[in-house]
């Protein structure tokens, strides 16, 4: 099968892969728009990176594709509507993700309330800051209320990890947790409007979607504290960037702590030069081991496709389904 890797991942990840099917990858780092769509022209399958837009013109240009294993735990990246129309099966790489991404989110609450950033910039200036025991100061963490907006698995491993900090957990989704679990994790379900009110440091690990998009946008700025932080290491897009700007330009908020912008990889003027933001590039999966795992992940679910088995990460279920179906009755 012809396989093309639309941008490059650690060619160790893909070594059964390599080994079994014809694998086109980008030995400079990634395709040029126009080598990609004819690459993918008769492509069987694409291996693609979270980064990268599958779009509408793609997918319909790459006519024999029957399956987008995407390199990243979202796929909102993808044009979905399409795939599912032409029953094209699209995985993910959940799991791997979880801890590296709950690791980021952890030391991004220390080093924001911590302002260590901030401070270390401030080391490199000038006239750096003198050791003092009022001045340079900043914010624990135990005692603190932590709210989790979106409690999958990166959000429970948030949950368990500030527990350890001594944190008292809220969370809201769409579906509450059952009790048994809620006690299990130490965590308590509220409202969103009472998670906002009550947080004083606010953790995003939800997707991107329609329901999602400008979750956070002024009014909801408003109702937190003054001295609340937010970190963001789920998607960019939740925010309403410029309402974020102007909730700390108006000390509507504290800080904020951001893995994921709006318009990535463009990160809007008004933060930059804000001493109480914290600004990375999107690296919350960003270790060695991860992006190995993340690759054999996705050569994994492409494997079983091509093997006659049921990916199991797959994020359109209802495709395989149908296919399943017109086999039957073929």
């Amino acid at each position: 099968m012809k396989i093309v890797v639309t941008q490059a991942i650690p060619k160790e990840s893909l070594a059964e892969l390599l080994a079994r099917h014809t694998v086109i990858y980008p030995e400079n780092g990634s395709f040029e728009p126009l080598e990609l769509a004819a690459l993918a022209a008769d492509a069987d399958a694409l291996l693609s990176v979270f980064s990268q837009t599958i779009d509408e013109a793609l997918i319909g240009h790459a006519r024999k594709l029957r399956i987008i294993a995407n390199y990243g735990v979202g796929f909102n990246n993808i044009y979905m509507q399409m795939a599912n129309q032409r029953q094209i099966l699209v995985t993910n790489t959940p799991d791997v993700v979880t801890e590296p991404t709950a690791e980021l989110a952890l030391g991004m609450m220390i080093a924001l309330a911590r302002r260590v950033a901030e401070l270390d910039r401030a080391m490199r200036g000038p006239n750096p800051p003198r050791p003092g025991l009022m001045v340079n100061l900043g914010t624990g963490l135990a005692g603190k209320t932590l709210g989790i907006v979106g409690l999958g698995k990166i959000g429970e491993s948030v949950a368990r990890k500030a527990k350890v900090f001594g944190m008292e957990i809220l969370y809201h989704k769409r579906q509450r947790l059952d009790p048994e679990r809620e006690r299990q994790l130490g965590i308590r379900f509220v409202p969103f409007d009472e998670l906002l009110r009550q947080s004083d440091l606010l953790s995003l690990h939800l997707p991107l979607n329609k329901d999602s998009y400008h979750l956070l946008s002024l009014n909801e700025f408003r109702m937190m504290k003054p001295t609340a932080f937010l970190i963001n290491t789920a998607r960019g897009p939740i925010v309403d960037e410029a309402a974020l700007v102007e909730a700390l330009r108006l000390g509507l908020i504290g800080g904020a702590a951001l893995d994921v912008f709006e318009n990535e990889p463009e990160v809007h003027p008004g933060l930059l030069d804000r001493d109480e933001v914290l600004l990375l590039p999107h690296v919350g999966t960003a270790t060695h081991a991860t992006r190995v795992s993340m690759g054999q992940r996705a050569a994994r679910n492409l494997l079983d496709y091509f093997d006659g088995r049921r990916p199991a990460d797959l994020v359109n279920p209802e495709v395989w389904d149908a296919l399943r179906s017109n086999r039957v009755q073929t």
